[in-house]
């Protein structure tokens, strides 16, 4: 009775999928801290990011090590004064206003952006 219900509930299983269809994409958030560099590379980053219930803060850094300890280590206390709003779709993030059409690299630890901040790291990824 056993190996009879397995079966069925096998061929239930492939009956049930459509064939040519499309999986969704991986789903990314903009939540989190995100390091932005004026140069296409990480260990340059000078200004961070955070996207929190639908605000953005921001924290600059001058002389910066390079490396996310010191990112890490910043607090609600290191931000600059003031916040901006956000709001994010799936594929696009609505920033100070203005739509901007996001794509996700790296398991979304690289977001890439049609606006003002061409790319943004994660910064608890390590892409680079």
């Amino acid at each position: 009775m056993k190996k009879v219900l397995l079966v069925v509930l096998t061929v239930a299983t492939f009956m049930s999928c459509e064939k040519g269809q499309n999986l969704p994409a991986p789903y990314f958030t903009v939540e989190g801290k995100w390091i932005w560099s004026p140069s296409d590379n990480r260990a340059d980053a000078n200004t961070m990011f955070e996207f929190v219930d639908g605000n953005v803060y921001t924290s600059y850094c001058i002389t910066c090590p390079g490396d996310d300890d010191y990112w890490n280590s910043l607090d609600s206390a290191d931000r600059i004064p003031g916040a901006d709003t956000y709001t994010f779709d799936g594929d696009t993030l609505v920033w100070k206003g203005t739509p901007r059409g996001i794509t996700f690299e790296c398991d979304g630890g690289k977001l890439f952006s049609n606006g003002e901040f061409s790319h943004l790291w994660r910064l608890s990824s390590s892409c680079q």
